[in-house]
């Protein structure tokens, strides 16, 4: 099987590349923007035509579309998320390939939801920021391009690769600097948001059995679990072997301790962190409020996928990554 990875050198995209690689029944082709892409070509600029002509040539069975935008304003992410997506379907319209469209889509496209509650496909979204609104029109050129396609909905990443502006990335890299300077107390601030993180390697066999599936439409891919950031920063600390104290400047009083379980499987302010007696307010780039939990049972039912990998080992690896800068 001929795949077209789209954004194979993004934070997804490199696991999902990795994965696809592992797979002998394979043969991969990279396309973005980079000089390392076996064809350089730039979704937000590109013609469809131009697109055309290469689904042509290539003949891939299927496309995967990791390639997208996280920052930045109202017209970039639109450009990046949307305009780009809109190329991709044109371009399949066009095209005698006939293949099939894996695209990567997020759970920030259902803005904020009732504490306590599970997410499913059938939620009406309600974007509360830009980011939300041009992932969530992508989906919707996808849904109605006539193609034979499938959005993921992915919640919250985490894992190996983390970026540093995230908030678990925010979180490794406070605590490392702290350690880094011997601080004996780390003060944070803006721990409350409770979010679904799904390992990005789990991600990767999610988009791997995706492609391989006939499902259309909207599947959720995450933990099925809400984790309170709070409650993250202390497994975090605990993986890291900080024995400072961990201090919660907006949150209840005391000292911060783990409550992760193992999970089976942005809101109004993001984790953020800071020593030496301050932290600055951030705001969480999602909008999705103070709560997001995804209901997984049909990536389960329709994928046979189940998130493998829990939030302690993800935390670890990300620990890993920012021990290496000490």
């Amino acid at each position: 099987m001929r795949v077209l990875l789209i954004g194979a050198n993004g934070y997804l995209g490199r696991f999902v590349a990795d994965r696809l690689l592992a797979d002998p029944a394979v043969q991969l082709t990279a396309l973005g923007r980079g000089d390392d892409a076996d064809v350089r070509f730039d979704l937000a600029s590109g013609s469809p035509g131009a697109l055309t002509r290469f689904l042509d040539a290539v003949h891939p069975g299927v496309v995967i579309n990791c390639a997208g935008a996280t920052r930045g304003g109202a017209r970039e992410l639109t450009r990046h998320n949307t305009v780009a997506v809109a190329t991709v379907c044109e371009a399949l319209r066009r095209s005698g390939c006939g293949a099939r469209l894996v695209q990567i889509g997020c759970g920030a496209e259902y803005g904020p939801s009732q504490p306590g509650s599970s997410t499913a496909e059938d939620a009406v979204p309600r974007p509360g920021g830009p980011y939300g609104v041009s992932k969530l029109a992508a989906t919707e050129l996808v849904l109605g391009s006539g193609l034979d396609a499938v959005v993921l909905r992915v919640f919250s990443p985490a894992g190996p690769g983390t970026p540093a502006g995230s908030p678990l990335g925010r979180l490794a890299e406070a605590m490392r600097r702290a350690m880094q300077s011997g601080d004996g107390e780390l003060k944070l601030t803006g721990l409350g948001a409770q979010r679904d993180f799904v390992d990005v390697r789990d991600v990767a066999r999610a988009v791997h059995a995706a492609s391989l599936s006939a499902a259309q439409g909207v599947i959720n891919i995450g933990s099925g679990r809400a984790v309170r950031l709070r409650d993250a920063a202390a497994v975090l600390a605990r993986v890291a072997g900080y024995g400072g104290a961990l201090h919660e400047l907006d949150g209840p009083p005391g000292p911060l301790r783990p409550s992760i379980g193992h999970p089976r499987a942005d809101s109004d302010h993001m984790a953020h962190a800071a020593h030496a007696g301050h932290a600055a307010p951030v705001a969480y780039p999602d909008g999705c409020g103070s709560w997001q939990q995804a209901d997984v049972r049909t990536a389960r039912d329709r994928l046979g996928w189940r998130p493998r990998i829990n939030l302690e080992e993800s935390l670890g690896d990300i620990w890993m990554e920012a021990a290496c800068r000490i």
